[in-house]
Parts: structure tokens; C-alpha cells; sequence
């Protein structure tokens, strides 16, 4: 049902103190997130092997701490039940309940571990495949990197807000790189309307794990794209496994990068993040009014989804037409060249050829 052994965007760094730990379900996996004293965040599979109790509800021991006599090397969480305790390798590193003469290589019990990267501003996780058991070998490491935004450096999203839809992430996914819904879904005066609509044609081409929508000049019919002035050109980005950043430059005046991810948590709910990063001191003082407009915006795709779960209660088969679907279809197209190199970026073919496509919005 999902992608595997590929990053997903699992959340703002900004939901992660130091000291603290954060639950969370990505692709229906238990998943605890913690953040060491020192800064460091690591993920484990947040169940505990021995009882099957969420590690989240433990504690987070910090490294230099001392617990049962000892004093820790490394931040390790500390099951509530009964003790056990996981450092940030996933081995066990205490069982309190053992007593001299009880032999027994704690260090084999392991919990998942899952690699994680923070980057401007989001942590982002690695999914690797599916397994079970008090026994584990240990994730092999990531053979790529996640997105890294251009022209912003190392700085965090100026703005973010996020929603939950109630649909599988293909639906999700799809409705974001739909091209011809914008003027009946998003009817707003920042927006378009459906009298504004006009034929379009845009210039595509395959790019890392996905495609990109090649520099342009944005639509006219786009209010938003008024406020950042003239001389605009934007380039839009789509990569496995649902991730959109659209990438505007206003000539000489700077830069803003809108990075849309969307992420698994269950078969039938998916989370959409919007986040903003801007060197343009303008959008500063829009600020107030940008967030209520980004919210809606996420609003009415989140409502449409409502909407269409009423339809596919009954299993309808679904149809994608040329050209305004082409880039769903790309994305089917996509996974599918995926899972069938096996996750592995060597064994992926990307499928997206250049073109040219067309379409009134």
C-alpha cells in the first residue's frame, strides 16, 4: 500500500524540544520520536517488544543522567512497564527485572530503528520495509538524501500549517498535482475564479525521484503571485512519495519556496504540511494574513475529500485523461518503477519523459 526504503516528511523540527519525545502513526506504524539534550534527534518503532507497551508513554533518560547506579552515555527511553530501556540504535540496553547469574545478550533485543535527517526547519524519516519481532537486524542505511530547498540556505519555513484528510494518500497526492480544479475547488479573491479561466500550457521533464513543471511565468490569473511583484518565474517540482515544492524567483528581490508534503498515517488518513520559506521582506508583513489564506486553502482541498469519500463508498472505477492528468498518471507510473526496482534508487528507472502539456485552468 505504501512506498518503502524512501524518505517521508514526518514533521516540523519545531514539534521536537530538547528532552522530549513525540508519537506519532506514519504509514500505520507506531513511531516515537526523541530529541538527546545535546539536540540529536532519533526515531524507533514505538512499541515495546517485551509487552507491547508504547515507549512514548515511558521516559526520556538523558545521557550523563544516572539510573539504576549508572550513569548513561547516551539518551536511552525507558519503558513504563517494566524497565526495559532503548537506546537510540534500537538495542535494549537494560532489563532492571534480570539479577546476577541470569545471562542473557539484552543487546539482541532490538526495537526498529529508523533513520532520520533534520533539514531546514522538518525532520524527515526513512521507511524502510516491514518487519516484526523482538529480533532484529538493523536498517540499512538510506541510499539517498531528502529534499533540500533551494535558495533559502539553512533557515526554517517562516510559515507552516498542516491538516489531516480522511483518504488514502494517492488521493491526496493526486488532488495536489491536479491542475484543473483550482478555479472550482479554490474560488477566492487571492485565488482564480471560474471566469478567469484560460488554456494553459506548460513544459515538463523528468527530475530526481519524480518531474518538474519547468521555469515559467506564473499564471495571471493567480492574485497571489501579484503581490511579490513583477519579473516572477516558477519552477514545480513533484518527487516520490509526495512531496511538491514550488520554487519562485522574483528577479533580483529574492526568493520563496513552498514545500507541500504529503504523508501516510494510516490506509485511510493522510497528512498534508504546507510550509514557506522567503527571503522576500514583503511576505513578512503579510504574514498575518497569509496563514488564515494558506489554512482555507487546505481547507477546501480537505473538504473536496469529504466530499469524494461519499462516491467511493461504492468502488467506483476511476478514470485520468490527457493532458491535465497526465501528471497523476506519472506518479502511478512512478511508484510502480519503484517498487519494481525494488526501493533501491539503482534498481529505479524513472518513467517521465519531457513534454509539453495542455489544459484550460
Amino acid at each position: 500500500m505504501f512506498l518503502r526504503n524512501i524518505w517521508y516528511y514526518a514533521c516540523p523540527a519545531s514539534d521536537l524540544k530538547p528532552g522530549k519525545m513525540l508519537h506519532k502513526v506514519l504509514l500505520g506504524e507506531p513511531v516515537v520520536f526523541a530529541r538527546g539534550s545535546d539536540g540529536a534527534v532519533f526515531a524507533l518503532r514505538d512499541l515495546c517488544p517485551h509487552r507491547g507497551v508504547p515507549l512514548s508513554a515511558g521516559r526520556l533518560c538523558a545521557a550523563g543522567s544516572t539510573v539504576d547506579g549508572k550513569t548513561l552515555g547516551e539518551p536511552q527511553i525507558e519503558c513504563p512497564y517494566h524497565g526495559w530501556r532503548f537506546g537510540p540504535d534500537g538495542a535494549c540496553k537494560a532489563i532492571p527485572a534480570l539479577v546476577t547469574g541470569q545471562e542473557m545478550d539484552i543487546g539482541r533485543i532490538r526495537v526498529r530503528r529508523y533513520p532520520v535527517r533534520e533539514l531546514q526547519g522538518n525532520i524527515w524519516i526513512w521507511m524502510p520495509m516491514a518487519s516484526d519481532g523482538p529480533v532484529l537486524d538493523d536498517t540499512p542505511e538510506p541510499d539517498h538524501e531528502p529534499p533540500v530547498m533551494p535558495e533559502v540556505g539553512e533557515r526554517s519555513p517562516t510559515l507552516i500549517e498542516r491538516m489531516v484528510f480522511d483518504c488514502h494518500v494517492d488521493h491526496a497526492v493526486i488532488g495536489l498535482m491536479d491542475p484543473a480544479h483550482g478555479p472550482y475547488v479554490h474560488r477566492s479573491v487571492f485565488w482564480r475564479s471560474e471566469k478567469s479561466m484560460h488554456e494553459k500550457e506548460k513544459a515538463f521533464g523528468p527530475s530526481e525521484l519524480g518531474f518538474t513543471m519547468l521555469p515559467h511565468t506564473p499564471s495571471k490569473n493567480s492574485r497571489f503571485y501579484k503581490i511579490l511583484g513583477g519579473n516572477l518565474t516558477t519552477a514545480i517540482s513533484f518527487r516520490l512519495p509526495g512531496v511538491r515544492v514550488e520554487h519562485i524567483t522574483a528577479g533580483t528581490r529574492g526568493h520563496v519556496v513552498g514545500l507541500t508534503s504529503v504523508t501516510p498515517l494510516t490506509e485511510t488518513s493522510t497528512e498534508v504540511t504546507q510550509s514557506f520559506y522567503w527571503t522576500l521582506p514583503v511576505l513578512g508583513a503579510l504574514k498575518p494574513v497569509l496563514r488564515p489564506f494558506v489554512r482555507s486553502f487546505l481547507k477546501q482541498d480537505g473538504d473536496m475529500v469529504n466530499i469524494q469519500k461519499e462516491g467511493l463508498k461504492f468502488d467506483p472505477r476511476l478514470m485520468l485523461i490527457n493532458d491535465s492528468d497526465v501528471q497523476a498518471k506519472w506518479y502511478f507510473r512512478l511508484k510502480d518503477a519503484w517498487e519494481k526496482g525494488g526501493g533501491a534508487r539503482t534498481g529505479f528507472e524513472n518513467p517521465v519523459q519531457p513534454a509539453s502539456l495542455r489544459w484550460r485552468s
